[in-house]
């Protein structure tokens, strides 16, 4: 039942402006290609739309930091905003792909930031912070719209193929942001992660609790997981094209 409403809402897809392309096919392994196929295709087809609601969503995003950045050196204001960030690179890796632009190094940073960002979001409200004051809407919004990302990230080796150049560049991004969220501020004396509501203690910031250590952990996680997804492709696709 589910598979035949998913062709019908490929179909439907194929009929929206920009939608009538042929969503490239692969043959990948289980868990580099874990969407359902009508839903890798109705993604595909809706590159446009997706890729203008990511770019709503940086723009939301940048205005929910808006706090922090007061709190932040503005040379450090562009280590701060990671799921924005996240959103923008997704958006114009989606744009690229359906201008028949091959960008490797944007696809290699979405993918890491849909994954990392897009997983490690959920986890932080979901074991480490709770609803607390949030409204349940935007706890819900977080939540969701987080996974989202996930979903999205997954769309991408459909049409990248993820060289080592492009890893390398997804890595430093992503491995240096780790660094200097959690371990080694650059700029001030304090990380420069997303601030959690478990670390205000007595009315003040601290980093010196479990759950600043939890967080960076995942975080740390997800970077080693999207390199190992990554990396696992490319030997998958040198391994198809070599038979």
């Amino acid at each position: 039942m589910l598979d035949s409403l998913g062709r019908r809402l490929d179909a439907l897809a194929a009929r929206t402006p920009g939608g009538d392309i042929d969503p490239p096919e692969r043959e990948l392994p289980w868990y580099l290609d874990p969407l359902p196929d009508w839903l890798a295709a109705v993604g595909l087809r809706l590159a446009w739309p997706i890729a203008l609601v990511n770019l709503l969503g940086t723009i939301a995003g940048f205005y929910y930091y808006l706090p922090q950045f007061e709190r932040t050196a503005r040379l450090a204001w562009p280590l701060v905003p990671d799921s924005p960030v996240a959103t923008l690179f997704i958006a114009c890796s989606l744009v690229a792909w359906r201008l028949d632009y091959d960008v490797p190094w944007l696809h290699a940073l979405a993918f890491f930031g849909c994954l990392k960002l897009g997983a490690w979001a959920p986890f932080v409200q979901l074991v480490i912070e709770g609803q607390g004051a949030t409204p349940l809407w935007l706890y819900q919004f977080l939540i969701w719209s987080h996974a989202a990302m996930v979903v999205q990230g997954f769309l991408i080796p459909r049409y990248a193929d993820f060289p080592i150049g492009g890893v390398a560049v997804a890595l430093a991004w992503y491995g240096f942001n780790d660094v200097v969220d959690y371990f080694v501020p650059v700029i001030g004396d304090s990380p420069h992660h997303t601030v959690l509501n478990a670390e205000y203690v007595g009315g003040a910031i601290t980093h010196d609790i479990a759950a600043h250590d939890l967080a960076a952990g995942f975080a740390v996680i997800l970077t080693m997981f999207a390199v190992f997804l990554s990396l696992s492709a490319r030997v998958w696709f040198v391994r198809s094209e070599s038979l």
